[in-house]
């Protein structure tokens, strides 16, 4: 029987972005994520992306569509359908092309919050409006409702012991969409389970788009895309850029290594980051 998850968004992506490059200005006494949890609806004004993807916040984000060819939001309580116009203008666009290539609507799941910042809970980063859940469930999904987008279960395609797909679960289809989410310009990177790269370089070890495919924890019922900084956004600073080649390495062999399958150490208590300057004006307008 295939594994169900609720689905707790990504896991932790700790130390991925949780310093601003280029010597930014930084608030004296961040806001709790509380405070930016609160906050209902964006900062007015143009677009603009303040930090990093770990460690920033966006003023002018716009809503992603609650539906639209190919896609359906969900978890819409959450308000965590906001990003950058780069970001919904990829999701939009990837909606359609997996339309187009036969594929179900596929399920979106958190974004940002309206003004960016840091999330309560479920994410280290998803901070600066370029961030995106998407599931992997590609079955044919009925218009939902919007209670009943709240409550989904999705199977995962990795073996319970995480060392390979699970064949039952994992399909071509899963390719094609990845395929598809990292062959865009725009993305910068696309977190998926260790297991999920790994099967796909059995199949196709050269293929450019692998590049963009980075292991990390979890990640085995949904994927996280990342965006790169947008034209123009000067204080937004991009993640150190991806490594050359495939990634179809010992890089990757790393990950289902003993040393890579022990728990995660907990990190040493200490000061929350201080979050860049500018993101107080952006928490504090109208």
């Amino acid at each position: 029987m295939a594994r169900l998850r609720q689905g707790a968004g990504c896991a932790l992506l700790a130390g991925l972005a949780l310093a601003v490059a280029g010597g930014a200005a930084l608030a004296a006494d961040p806001p709790r994520a509380s405070a930016w949890a609160a906050a209902r609806g964006p900062a007015p004004g143009a677009p603009h992306v303040v930090g990093a993807h770990g460690l920033g916040c966006i003023g002018g984000a716009e809503a992603m569509p609650e539906s639209g060819p190919g896609f359906q939001m969900v978890r819409l309580s959450r308000n965590r359908f906001w990003g950058h116009p780069a970001l919904t203008a990829y999701l939009r666009d990837l909606g359609a092309r997996s339309q187009a290539a036969g594929l179900p609507a596929l399920w979106y799941g958190d974004l940002g919050q309206p003004r960016g910042g840091p999330l309560p809970w479920g994410h280290a980063s998803h901070q600066i409006g370029l961030d995106a859940d998407i599931w992997f469930d590609l079955r044919p999904k009925p218009a939902l409702t919007t209670a009943q987008r709240e409550q989904i279960a999705v199977a995962s395609l990795v073996r319970p012991d995480g060392m390979d797909i699970d064949p039952a679960q994992f399909t071509p289809r899963h390719v094609t969409l990845l395929r598809l989410a990292a062959e865009h310009p725009g993305v910068d990177r696309i977190f998926v389970n260790p297991a999920i790269k790994q099967a796909i370089c059995r199949q196709q070890p050269e293929a450019a788009w692998l590049r963009k495919l980075r292991p990390w924890r979890g990640h085995d019922e949904h994927f996280h895309v990342r965006l790169r900084c947008p034209p123009g956004q000067g204080d937004c600073h991009d993640q150190a850029p991806v490594p050359a080649g495939t990634g179809c390495d010992a890089s990757l062999d790393w990950w289902f290594s003993a040393e890579a399958r022990q728990p995660p150490k907990p990190r040493p208590p200490g000061p929350a980051p201080r979050m860049p300057a500018a993101c107080a004006g952006i928490l504090a307008a109208p």
